[in-house]
């Protein structure tokens, strides 16, 4: 092929790449959960609790980890609960 550079140590993009799955039903998890996650993040940095901050870190980042629809609802859900026992009111 003439005109045609290879690329030097640039791999192809992976086609099931589980960063960028953008299943609808993914994207709306990780921006509801990455949204409450950042509340509760506030949430607890503002009254010094450890436990709200850890679990807003957990819900914003774990949706980049997990590609299946119900385990990443569900893991969410999960996570929610969990905040909801260590809100401290």
């Amino acid at each position: 092929m003439k005109g045609h550079k290879k690329a030097r140590g640039l791999a192809p993009p992976a086609q099931n790449s589980p960063v960028l799955n953008f299943n609808p039903y993914n994207l709306l998890a990780g921006f509801v959960f990455g949204t409450l996650g950042w509340g509760a993040f506030s949430y607890g940095k503002k009254l010094d609790l450890w436990q709200p901050r850890v679990i807003g870190l957990a819900l914003m980042i774990y949706p980049y980890f997990i590609t299946n629809d119900w385990l990443l609802w569900g893991a969410g859900v999960g996570l929610l609960v969990l905040l909801w026992f260590y809100h401290h009111e």
